[in-house]
């Protein structure tokens, strides 16, 4: 391709450099024909003066088009000049004629123009047309070398102009390939560039996104404990107190207070576990716990009141190969995302099915959906359409999956609704270790119930 374009301008530069010269024959032809005397037919000479200015002028306007007039047809073009060049020099002065020396013009435009072989099949026509004029003008019987000289002198400027149009031709075509391989060399080294950089971008967003766990994980130990404390201090107030046999009344309140501690305590429980380290052991993992302990923790998010979130799983649903830990976080990511994207009374489903070597787990919504032009930078670290959000959930999310040989994927229409779709395989590859399991898949045994969630001030229930 890059030779190509390369020899493209060269015939262009070339073509340029013959519109030159036809137009000085042009011109030094009408200053022949006016400043000199003895012609032939002086009016003949002027007529086909403009006959090549009329072509000198169709050639410059291709030219100026980036085309190249006859390009496919070099030699029709030498035969027509050869001819032309004869009836100019028959109505001149004949075989001494200066138009002659219109050969040598011819002869030089070709040999930069074409190929050596062409520049010499100009050569030819060329001499086959002095020698033809000669003879016609009866020169040749005439004694004089004048016929010789020219031939002689068209010979040595066909090899002179072909053997320099060759190696300035050769170096062009060297440098557009060198061009060529530096562009080519350009281009890899941006692509190198560009991975680097979104490898490192991707580096640093899950360094962020770690360090952030990390900070949640102290607050979390930091408040489990000094909550902790006086929450045990009070459930032994309220047992000391119910051990004494209070009126029905004071029982009652006693029963209800020791029921709200407990809760307390189960949820301060929930936060410590969620901010613990995650583990990267690779284990067999049951879709329906993980999902059932990222709601869990989803209920406490002060977006879910009023939405709906329910669940199906089938009766044979296998296990999968995951780090539990991981996966609970990508779940809790993408219900957290549905949530904030559906309205009070929005409605979220998540379910999962078998489909070949892997598990396909969905999270769909009725939300708002995604806007086209922000689809291609869904996955792309810090792209957020939150007020307050980071931008890493759906980034951390993709690279986990990634870790795991899963995908994730997703479907969208606007003012419809979302569905991301999880695919997990269900069996480990070869180098893979999994941890604390069989290395067959497990069906669950029982069949899970359809919850229904809703954030309430209670506990959420099931119905």
């Amino acid at each position: 391709m890059a030779l190509e374009t390369g020899r493209s301008r060269w015939e262009l530069a070339a073509e340029s450099t013959v519109v030159k010269l036809r137009w000085f024959g042009v011109v030094m032809g009408y200053i022949l024909v006016q400043t000199r005397t003895g012609l032939h037919d002086p009016w003949a000479v002027r007529a086909f003066l403009t006959l090549g200015a009329a072509y000198a002028a169709l050639d410059f306007a291709f030219w100026r088009t980036g085309r190249v007039i006859l390009k496919s047809w070099p030699l029709l073009v030498s035969f027509m000049e050869s001819v032309f060049i004869a009836l100019l020099c028959y109505h001149d002065t004949g075989i001494e004629s200066p138009f002659r020396w219109y050969y040598v013009l011819s002869l030089i435009g070709g040999s930069i123009q074409n190929r050596s072989s062409v520049a010499w099949w100009t050569l030819g026509f060329h001499g086959v047309s002095l020698l033809s004029l000669a003879g016609v003008l009866d020169e040749l019987s005439r004694p004089g070398p004048l016929p010789l000289l020219t031939l002689t002198m068209m010979a040595w400027v066909t090899w002179a102009s072909s053997s320099l149009a060759g190696s300035i031709r050769a170096a062009g075509e060297e440098h557009a390939r060198l061009n060529a391989e530096l562009a080519e060399a350009h281009k890899e080294l941006e692509r190198r560039v560009e991975e680097r950089t979104v490898a490192l971008r991707a580096a640093q967003a899950r360094e962020i996104q770690q360090e952030k766990m990390a900070a949640f994980g102290l607050l979390a130990a930091g408040i489990a404990h000094e909550v902790g404390n006086p929450l045990a201090a009070l459930s032994s107030l309220v047992q000391m107190l119910q051990r004494r046999g209070p009126d029905p009344y004071t029982a009652e309140k006693l029963d209800l207070a020791g029921r709200q501690l407990q809760r307390i305590q189960r949820t301060i429980r929930e936060l410590v576990d969620f901010s613990r380290p995650a583990s990267t052991r690779v284990t067999r993992v049951r879709i329906p716990e993980v999902v059932e302990e990222a709601l869990g923790i989803a209920k406490y998010y002060q977006r879910t009141k009023q939405r709906s979130i329910t669940t199906n799983f089938p009766d044979d649903l296998a296990s999968v190969v995951a780090m539990r830990d991981y996966l609970i976080q990508v779940v809790l990511n993408l219900i957290l995302n549905a949530i904030d994207a559906t309205e009070d009374q929005g409605r979220i489903h998540v379910q999962a099915r078998q489909e070949g070597a892997s598990l396909l787990l969905s999270v769909e919504d009725d939300g708002r959906g995604i806007a086209p032009e922000d689809r291609h930078r869904l996955f792309q670290p810090f792209f957020t359409t939150k007020p307050h959000g980071t931008g890493l959930g759906l980034f951390v999310c993709r690279q986990i999956l990634q870790d795991m040989s899963g995908e994730l994927t997703y479907r969208s229409e606007p003012g419809v609704g979302s569905t991301f779709i999880v695919r997990i395989p269900q069996e480990p590859s070869a180098s893979t270790r999994v941890d604390g399991a069989p290395a067959s898949p497990i069906a669950l045994p029982t069949r899970m119930t359809t919850p229904t969630w809703t954030s309430r001030e209670e506990e959420p229930v099931a119905r």
